[in-house]
């Protein structure tokens, strides 16, 4: 199998569970900005040491997948998703928010703005928080009533800022154990 098709060359692509659109359309904006962030939050991943923090950021990769297959299915084939493989689920969100607790019991929180940057770790990290913050705002007119999407990007985003900071918080805002 050969991995182009030239399907696309007439500036369209095909969507999961059938359909066509123009590849500027919203759906693609939508899942193509998350993979952009799927993308970034990899760079991450790729200087990251911390076990406990790779696996973190692994699962979040993963589930970006799935929110790809949500955004990339016309609504009138979204009966077919299945949740937790292809449709963002509330549980997926609540595992961030449960990463997001675990991640900021570990420092002292900024009491004012932060500056990106401090470490390379911590910058990749608002690196790929700015590109899912991008990933919902071009999410919004594509996600269906009761779609769990938009509120995992809203914690996700949460998520890496809070990982970035405890991140430079071992050497600037760390708490005494």
């Amino acid at each position: 199998m050969k991995i182009y098709t030239k399907t696309g060359d007439d500036g369209t692509t095909g969507l999961f569970y059938g359909g066509r659109v123009n590849k500027d359309s919203a759906l693609p904006r939508a899942y193509g900005a998350i993979d952009e962030a799927q993308a970034a939050i990899g760079l991450a991943r790729a200087a990251v040491e911390d076990v406990e923090l790779n696996e973190v950021l692994t699962l979040v990769c993963r589930d970006l997948y799935v929110a790809m297959a949500e955004l990339a299915t016309l609504p009138e084939n979204r009966s077919k998703l299945e949740p937790g493989t292809t449709s963002v689920t509330t549980e997926m969100v609540e595992v961030l928010e449960q990463s997001i607790d675990t991640a900021d019991a570990r420092f002292e929180a900024p009491t004012e703005f932060t500056i990106p940057g401090q470490t390379e770790i911590s910058a990749r990290l608002d690196w790929a928080r700015v590109m899912v913050r991008r990933a919902e705002r071009e999410s919004i007119t594509v996600c269906q009533p009761g779609s769990q999407v938009l509120p995992y990007l809203n914690r996700l985003s949460d998520l890496l800022w809070t990982l970035a900071r405890w991140q430079e918080g071992e050497t600037l805002y760390s708490r005494d154990p």
